[in-house]
């Protein structure tokens, strides 16, 4: 049994489209049943060595930024280089004693590439060019990949795809965090 009191929430996602990729987050934090806080900021930008990087996160916060802070240095380590820095992260994560017991997940997205990163070692490139992650990540998903064949551009794909997973989810809600590149 965990030791946490049911921390739930957060809805994350990326939509690749035109040469534009857009992350988007909600700001809900729940602790049970009950909402902590409604204006969290789950959507941040790195640029580590002038490089742009744009990664959401989804799980507890201080372990999220623990793996915001390693993935930055991995990007300083291998600059322009998302792919490699993301794997790297990754097999840290899957091998080190301490963070195997974090407990996040992330997307990440230099306007070109875009990965979900997990802590089973995987680093997905999403298919569709659409990926989401968290409580309300299915229904985000369900909701873009309707959407991403029309004439919508990444941004409202994502914002539209937001309201209806916090219309569904009740640990998302409609404050957004939105970044995009490209």
């Amino acid at each position: 049994m965990s030791e946490f009191p049911g921390w739930h929430g957060t809805t994350i996602i990326g939509v690749r489209k035109n040469g534009r990729v857009v992350i988007a987050g909600d700001g809900q934090v729940s602790v049970g049943n009950t909402v902590m806080k409604g204006t969290a900021r789950k959507v941040r930008r790195l640029s580590p060595g002038g490089h742009d990087v744009v990664a959401g996160f989804a799980g507890s916060t201080a372990d999220a930024f623990t793996l915001l802070e390693r993935l930055e240095k991995k990007l300083e380590a291998t600059p322009g280089q998302l792919a490699r820095a993301s794997v790297e992260l990754a097999k840290d994560w899957r091998t080190d004693k301490y963070l195997q017991k974090l407990e996040a997940m992330l997307i990440v997205t230099d306007g070109k590439d875009m990965y979900v990163i997990t802590g089973a070692g995987d680093v997905l490139e999403p298919e569709h060019d659409v990926a989401a992650i968290g409580s309300g990540g299915n229904y985000a998903l369900a909701a873009a990949r309707a959407m991403i064949d029309t004439d919508l551009d990444a941004e409202t794909v994502a914002r539209r795809a937001m309201q209806i997973a916090a219309d569904i989810c009740v640990f998302t809600n409609g404050n957004l965090t939105v970044e995009t590149l490209g």
